[in-house]
């Protein structure tokens, strides 16, 4: 029994390190804080039906005015059930960091051996010293990969933020498109039906009254093909909102948002990227986790495996004599063949390449920090040049040809030709405000995080290039 008393204050220790818990969100605050600065919405779990409830009600009255990219958004983030999948994913990863950060069971065996008037007994308690000894650096090895799960989460939750903005503005723009067709539809059939009667009086040529239908003809087909792509921009947004049943009636607005008076300035987004962005951040932390991991490795080079058990043997010899025996047993494994530095070296080596790819990555994050920024000025610049420069001398055009036609100085036909002109600079001002919109939301994502998955690669080889516990 002695034997065993030595290994209590092991068995203590063990029981004393093995304080890890669960947090009471698990880990969603950390997503929140980060997703909130970003997206100003709210993030939650959805665990139980009181949850599901208030998300529920929260989603109607979203729903029962026209829809904002905002608040788009907003029912997103309540409704998509990829994006709790990704929360449920954070709560699987806090308990396997919980495990990892747990010291190993003691182990306790009882053996009993008897036969012609004698007996033999032992028991034994052993323990995992070297498991022991490194806990530590093997929970701290857990936390990091913990934080890794909550940036993956919150990176999950700007992707999906990005996405449905991007799906509202192209929704948007395309019911903009359809009503500006409807309108020039309209007009080419009626300008069809006046051509095909003044050729019947003989005022207009063949010619003439061919090229008044066929463009009625293209308007027409131009009109069902902007229809299609507008039903199918709004069936993308519905999947990414994770809408069904009553919830696919809600309204849009008709049009898409005025410019900002002022566009973004540049001097801070390649500072802001590299400060802000998730996968990067993930890519260093995975930098720590393998440092650590490195010392682990060097830590446990020569010896891997270490068992100290605490040993009471008793033995009833046939006359009746108990002989009590106490002491322990320790095994260990001898490093002739591996000392370690196989282990070692793949420690170092995956360090190695983690470096080189945390630094590409920041290089790359820059890159398209600034690409993103141009692409937006660019956008801002261009659709600003259709609202202030070519759309206002068009309304002018029209106008003058307005009052020419009125004095007979031109004729229908003259009107009619402008009224095309105008239609194609209308829809050329529609696709750049849209491409605007759409440029703002790459921005946003390339500062903080949330671009498309080919834009993560880099940091999930990173986060796959060693495994938790590999070293």
């Amino acid at each position: 029994m002695q034997g065993i008393r030595r290994l209590a204050p092991l068995v203590a220790a063990t029981a004393l390190a093995g304080c890890a818990s669960f947090s009471p969100d698990g880990g969603m605050s950390v997503v929140a804080d980060i997703t909130g600065r970003t997206t100003a919405k709210e993030v939650a779990s959805i665990r139980t039906g009181d949850d599901a409830a208030r998300m529920r009600d929260a989603t109607r009255k979203l729903l029962a005015r026209p829809l904002s990219a905002d608040a788009a958004v907003q029912v997103a983030l309540f409704n998509n059930k990829g994006l709790q999948a990704a929360f449920r994913q954070l709560a699987l990863s806090e308990a396997d960091a919980v495990e990892a950060s747990l010291p190993p069971n003691p182990t306790f065996s009882l053996m009993r051996i008897s036969g012609d008037g004698a007996f033999e007994a032992e028991r034994q308690v052993a323990g995992d010293i070297l498991a022991l000894a490194t806990l530590p650096l093997r929970s701290e090895i857990a936390r990091e990969r913990f934080h890794q799960a909550q940036l993956r989460a919150a990176l999950a939750t700007l992707r999906l933020a990005a996405e449905v903005r991007r799906a509202h503005v192209r929704v948007v723009a395309a019911n903009e498109l359809v009503a500006l067709l409807v309108e020039a539809q309209s007009a080419a059939e009626a300008t069809a039906k006046l051509a095909a009667k003044l050729g019947e009086t003989g005022a207009l040529n063949r010619l003439d009254q061919a090229r008044e239908q066929v463009f009625y003809a293209e308007t027409t087909a131009e009109l069902a093909t902007a229809r299609r792509a507008a039903g199918s921009a709004r069936e993308r947004l519905i999947r990414l909102m994770g809408l069904w049943g009553d919830d696919l009636d809600f309204r849009l607005p008709g049009k898409l948002p005025a410019l900002p008076r002022r566009p973004l300035t540049e001097p801070f987004v390649e500072r802001d990227a590299v400060a802000h962005r998730i996968d990067l951040q993930i890519a260093r932390l995975e930098l720590t986790a393998l440092a650590t991991s490195l010392q682990l490795s060097e830590a446990t080079r020569f010896v891997t495996l270490l068992d100290l058990a605490g040993l009471e043997r008793k033995t009833g010899e046939p006359d009746g004599r108990v002989i009590r025996e106490r002491g322990y047993d320790l095994q260990f494994q001898i490093p002739i063949f591996d000392g370690g530095e196989v282990r070692v070296r793949q420690a170092a080596e995956t360090y190695n390449i983690a470096f080189n790819r945390l630094t590409e990555r920041a290089v790359t994050v820059r890159s398209e920090a600034r690409d993103a920024y141009r692409s937006y000025r660019a956008a801002y610049d261009i659709a600003g040049h259709y609202a202030r420069e070519v759309l206002p001398l068009r309304q002018i055009i029209s106008e003058e040809m307005q009052l020419r036609y009125s004095s007979m100085q031109v004729d229908i036909f003259a009107l009619l030709l402008e009224a095309r002109q105008r239609l194609a600079s209308r829809r050329a001002a529609i696709d750049a405000v849209r491409d605007f919109f759409l440029a703002e939301a790459e921005l946003s994502a390339a500062v903080n995080g949330g671009g498309g998955a080919a834009a993560e690669t880099t940091a999930q080889q990173t986060a796959s290039a060693v495994a938790p516990g590999d070293h």
